[in-house]
Parts: C-alpha cells; structure tokens; sequence
C-alpha cells in the first residue's frame, strides 16, 4: 500500500500554519503516513546551542508548540506518526514540551520516542577526525568548544517506531533520513537495499524543505510565475514498496508541483549527482526520470543506490567572540553619493580607532551588498545615482565586546558627524558561534532511542537546578 509523506516544516522559522491542510490531506485519504518537521540548519543548532548556554531548558525549536499544537490531535487520532528534529541542542526539552501539548489533547498522552548519539563533545578529542571538504578552520580548544553533532542516519529513528512512538523527537540527524524512516519502518527495507533506501532518501530530500518544492522557492515573476504563494501547499510524497514516488501537495492550496520545481529541489546542495552522500546510502541519480502525471502530481523514477559511506558529517560550534551590526538610511536627492560618503568616513575612522584584528564590513543595501566584497570593491565601481532610499550597513566582529561597539557607535555618530540627512539608527550586539565540519568513522557514532519518560526528566531537571542553586 502506498505510504504518504507530509511535510510540515522545511526551516526553522517556516509557516507554522503549513501542516493544517498536509494533515487534512493525509487524512482524506485514509493511508498509511506520517508527518515530518525538518526545522534543523546548521545556523540553527549553533543557535539553539548558544541558546541553551544561556538557559539549560531552551535549545528546542522555539516554534515548537506553534507548529504542533493545531495538528498533533488529528495526527494522534488517525494515527499519523509524527517526526521531526526539533530537539535541536536539547531534544529532551522538546520532548517535554511535546509531552505536555499531549497530555492536553483528547487522547490525554501520546508516546513518544527520542534519539540519541548525535551530541559527540565529550569524546571528540579521542575521535578520528577527518575535515570535511573544504574545511579549512582548525579544530578549537576545549574551552572554545560549545558543541559537536553528529548527522545520524535513519536507524534510531526506525528505532523509535519500532518501539511504539507516535512522536519521534531527534536533534541532528539528516534532513531526509527523517523520511526515510517510516517508509524503512512500514515496508521493512532491508539496510542493504540500496535502491530502494536511495529513493526514499531521495524522497526525503524533495520533501526535507517544505514548500521549495511546490512553488515556494521557485518563483521569479515574469519568469517561473507561481499562483498563490500566499497559501502556497507543502508537499506531500506518495512512495510505494517498490521506491517508485510521485510528489503532490494539498487539494486547494496554492503553489505547483511540475517537472521544473522537482528538478530544482531534486539537484538541491546536491555536489555530484552520481554520489550524493547521505548517512545511510550514497544516491546516484544519473539516470533518474522526471514525468509529470497531471496537474500538481510529478512522478520521479530511476533512482539508484550505492552502500553507505563509512564517516558521518559531524558539526563543531564553538565560541567565535562577538559581532555587531549597525545601520543608517539616506534617502532623497543624491541619496546614494552621501551614502557612499559615510562608507568612506567609516572606513578611515575604523582605521585607527579599531585594533586591527577587528573584521569589519561595509554593505550599501539597495546599491551594492549580497554581490559584494568586504573591502567594497563594487560599491566603488557602480555609478551613484540621482537618488534613491539606501540603507548603509556596518558589520562588526571581535574577539571583546567593547571594540564591536566602539565600532558600531561610529556609526551612530554619523548622525551629526556624517553627510547631511542619515536616519533610522539600529544596533545590535551577539556572541558569534563559529562552526567547522569533519567526518567521524560510522563505527565511532552510538545512535539509539528509547521512549522519553516525562517523569524521570522532571525529577532529573528538579536534580540539576537543586545543584546549580547549591554551587551559587
């Protein structure tokens, strides 16, 4: 029987509205599924593990009871399994928070399963590591180091299925393996199966980020029209046993699937098409068949599979001092010229009132930024212009505070000591957390689940802050 796929999230910070008509959908027809949540980047985990510095009980996904709440009764009713990675830095924290929107629903309860191994830190110093790519930063001393996480592959997820989850909470596993574990779990692929786990990664990576798939991402008015963003469908992916797939989306919702949006998602970060690395098979898609099958229904074939690579991707987030921004407007007659003037009076303060390991960088936005370097070499080129509204934008990093804000209180000063007619000030200030990329050996990486017990984590969080409150 043909089991469906729903996307409910592609990013963290996606709609949190999304996965309302995904489950209406998948319960209309009444087969097998289960609903993914893909909110987990690698700015987002050294997010969330700054954010759990801070605060023991944060490091979750902070949309979590946003994205759940309007769903997780259907889903717990018609028994439509629910994943995601939105435990990010502190899974257990989210599985309490899944706990309780639980315990408030009809059901009263729901099990779910949470997935360890992913959090290598305490043993990455007698760890093989290798750099991944083109990694050039060296590994940090322990005391830079915030966080290492491994990207798990599908098997302690099918874990907690097998177990009787009806929530799977993880933190860094990859994005499509999310998928890949229901369908490993409903059809019992073998781990050695190679096709048919390439065309359910494979499925995985058409749905891992939302409506990128159905429009969203695609658009480009005037050249790839797309109707209705604003209530643009997520996917959903129809598999069947054999791995044969075809993606859809939601009766009534806007966007589009067609052969153009599936080739774009599908050669999505994909660096050779014949060997897309993945945790649990190497996907080879030279020979893969796009077809469209009717309206907003694309069947995708000809995937093909290769054995597991023996490293894991692994994400070190470590202390990287601080960074600012700061930003003024000009606007009006000769807007750009006086912009280009208080670029220039930044930069010659910044010369000797800065140390010089200061990293700075000048952004006209609206003139030149996104193409940019940071010295500013197209800024200098590009015409000015008649007028115009531009927003001049300083970006700041350090090692100590105090330089990142002497730095941006320069151009707060512009507002008197610069050309004539900036407005609009705005600064900020934030610890930066730097992050590098190696491999660690698969036999290495201990990936289990277990059945999250609400119980014993409060009693553990109880523990830990009767500690912390004695050590003041």
């Amino acid at each position: 029987m043909t089991f469906l796929l729903g996307s409910g999230a592609g990013f963290s910070g996606d709609r949190t509205d999304a996965a309302i008509p995904v489950v209406r959908e998948l319960i209309r027809r009444g087969q097998p599924a289960a609903l993914i949540f893909e909110t987990l980047g690698e700015r987002t985990l050294a997010a969330a593990h700054r954010a759990m510095r801070d605060d023991p009980a944060a490091g979750y996904e902070p949309l979590l009871e946003e994205l759940l709440t309007p769903v997780l009764d259907d889903c717990l009713k018609h028994g439509i399994a629910i994943l995601g990675n939105f435990g990010a830095a502190n899974p257990d924290g989210a599985c309490r928070v899944v706990a309780e929107l639980a315990a408030r629903s009809e059901r009263g309860g729901a099990s779910i399963g949470r997935v360890h191994g992913d959090d290598i830190r305490a043993r990455l110093g007698e760890l093989d590591l290798q750099r991944w790519e083109a990694e050039s930063r060296e590994l940090p001393g322990e005391e830079a180091l915030i966080s290492a996480n491994v990207y798990l592959g599908a098997a302690p997820l099918v874990e907690a299925l097998e177990f009787g989850a009806e929530v799977v909470v993880s933190g860094r596993v990859a994005d499509p393996a999310l998928f890949l574990a229901p369908l490993v779990h409903h059809f019992g692929w073998a781990w050695n199966d190679w096709d048919r786990l390439a065309a359910g990664m494979m499925a995985g990576h058409l749905g891992e980020c939302g409506a990128q798939v159905t429009g969203g991402y695609f658009a480009d008015p005037g050249v790839k029209d797309v109707p209705g963003l604003a209530t643009v469908g997520y996917p959903i992916i129809e598999v069947e046993e054999d791995g044969t797939l075809v993606v859809t989306k939601p009766a009534g919702t806007g966007g589009m699937v067609t052969a153009r949006t599936v080739k774009e998602q599908l050669l999505y970060e994909v660096h050779d098409p014949a060997n897309y690395l993945t945790p649990d098979v190497v996907v080879d898609l030279s020979s893969v068949r796009v077809e469209e099958l009717g309206p907003d229904r694309v069947a995708v074939s000809g995937i093909r599979g290769k054995p597991a690579p023996q490293r894991l991707k692994t994400t070190v987030c470590y202390e990287g001092g601080w960074q600012g921004e700061a930003e003024i407007s000009y606007a009006g007659p000769n807007a750009l010229a006086r912009a280009q003037l208080a670029a220039e009076v930044l930069r010659e303060r910044l010369t000797f009132r800065a140390p010089p390991e200061l990293r700075s960088r000048l952004d006209i936005v609206g003139h030149a930024s996104v193409f940019d370097s940071d010295a500013g070499d197209l800024q200098r080129r590009l015409l000015t212009a008649a007028g115009g509204d531009y927003r001049l934008r300083l970006a700041a990093e350090h090692a100590e505070r105090r330089w990142v804000e002497r730095a941006t209180q320069e151009l707060l000063a512009l507002y008197c000591a610069g050309p004539a007619g900036g407005g609009g000030v705005r600064r900020q200030f934030q610890r930066r957390v730097c992050t590098a990329s190696y491999l660690v050996k698969r036999s290495d990486v201990e990936a289990f689940a277990t059945l999250f017990d609400a119980t014993l984590f409060e009693t553990k969080m109880v523990n830990e802050r009767r500690v912390a409150h004695a050590a003041r």
